[in-house]
């Protein structure tokens, strides 16, 4: 028999909602059931403004997972929807949480301002905690929703044009691989080839998620979604010497001329590479496509190296959509904290106060000399004071505590104990995530 928390019906062995119903105001907050998923697509469509789009019901039900879409049903009709998924995420030194990921947010404009959201949320981030998950991610659509909620931007897009007139190609003396070869993939390829060499990938890049078997099948047009156009991408992919995938770039070209001119836009949407040799060469590759005239990388790491790859690294703008991405949300502090290394020895003290309760209270946090980390609750002074969504921003490393303590988001206590954290919590590679969800 599940058992009672803030009036929801839980799984014990799971943590996770079973059709529970919530009442704000007359309208039903609960967990939907398989059999309503179309009129869940129905009201995500409106929320998202898409209101003559095909039905993408047939797409939602292979993400179906009871007690993880939640609906507010008013008189029947669905006017807000929530989904939640189990996905690793990454985190600085190699090793990877559970991560509650939240998508397909929206309330109807009909239903706005009524708390149905805060209740969504506090339902599902309630369930995760139970079901082991140590933070929870998003995106947001809009910056002023997700702070109340205890989430801060943790991750950036972002990504350069690049003016081949300008540029021309790669400079000399950039990494190689003896006897690696390029050669391009088809999609029943790439569904093979990618999910390994992703995973593997994905350990060496803190911010990143695991990508399913449903995001493989999305992207290489097996399982279609209506509303989203899809047209078949260039995959390339390349091996060292003894065969084993190391990169792998997707792209796709406009054709576009300027009278006899050839003037195309390639657009990079997906880059992988294992090491510096193989990323070189697959980005002299990228650079000498024929007809191509500029180059867009729309989402690479915020540090990586790309414009001081080139000849001329003026050639390479700043692509408009820098903006952040990926945003946080601790709810298990330890689990969190235990799971990363750090930049440095050294001990920080901080004093978090979070109105839904799953961080507050002081906590420090120690480093050894080989940079793992124990982090525990303290009666010790507190060093800094900051918020539940600053310390989602700090825990990947993708913000720097002086940085928010300059913008009055997290306060010092103890003079200097913003950059002595900042040490601690730096990270030799930038967070970053590449993929929407």
């Amino acid at each position: 028999m599940g058992n009672e928390v803030n009036g929801e019906s839980r799984d014990p062995g799971r943590g996770r909602l079973k059709e529970t119903v919530d009442t704000v105001g007359g309208v039903e907050i609960r967990a939907i059931a398989e059999d309503e998923i179309a009129a869940w697509d129905r009201a995500l469509a409106l929320g998202f403004l898409r209101s003559h789009v095909e039905s993408a019901a047939d797409f939602r039900r292979l993400q179906y997972e009871p007690g993880r879409v939640l609906a507010a049903v008013d008189d029947g009709r669905h006017v807000a929807t929530f989904r939640s998924f189990d996905v690793e995420l990454t985190v600085p030194g190699g090793a990877t949480v559970q991560a509650d990921a939240v998508t397909a947010v929206t309330v109807s404009a009909t239903h706005r301002r009524r708390g149905l959201l805060s209740r969504m949320m506090s339902h599902d981030l309630a369930a995760a905690r139970e079901r082991g998950s140590a933070v929870a991610i998003l995106i947001a659509a809009e910056y002023n929703i997700y702070g109340r909620f205890g989430f801060g931007p943790a991750t950036r897009g972002h990504g350069w044009n690049i003016d081949l007139l300008r540029t021309r190609g790669l400079r000399e003396g950039l990494p190689t691989v003896p006897g690696g070869r390029i050669d391009f993939v088809g999609m029943e390829e790439l569904r093979k080839v990618g999910p390994e060499l992703h995973d593997r990938w994905r350990l060496t890049q803190p911010g990143a998620i695991a990508r399913d078997d449903i995001w493989w099948k999305r992207t290489t047009g097996e399982t279609k979604v209506p509303g989203f156009d899809w047209k078949e991408p260039f995959a390339a992919v390349h091996r060292n010497a003894e065969g084993t995938a190391t990169g792998l770039v997707v792209y796709r070209v406009d054709d576009s001329w300027d009278g006899s001119y050839p003037n195309c836009t390639l657009t990079v949407a997906d880059f992988l590479a294992l090491d510096r040799g193989a990323a070189a060469e697959l980005w002299r590759f990228v650079l000498s496509v024929d007809w191509v005239r500029k180059v867009v990388a729309e989402n690479i790491g915020v540090d990586d190296p790309l414009p001081l790859l080139l000849s001329d690294p003026r050639a390479a703008t700043p692509y408009v959509d820098n903006a952040d991405f990926t945003w946080l949300r601790v709810l298990d502090v330890e689990a969190a904290f235990n799971a990363r290394t750090y930049g440095a020895p050294g001990r920080v003290v901080l004093e978090v106060e979070d109105r839904d309760g799953y961080t507050a209270g002081r906590w420090a946090i120690e480093v050894a000399a080989d940079g793992t980390g124990r982090c525990t609750r303290t009666s010790d002074e507190a060093d800094l004071a900051l918020d539940a969504s600053a310390l989602g921003s700090l825990y990947l490393g993708g913000e720097t505590a002086p940085r928010l303590a300059a913008a009055g988001l997290v306060t010092e206590l103890r003079p200097g104990a913003a950059a002595a954290a900042d040490l601690l919590l730096r990270t030799p590679l930038a967070a970053w995530n590449p993929d929407n969800f």
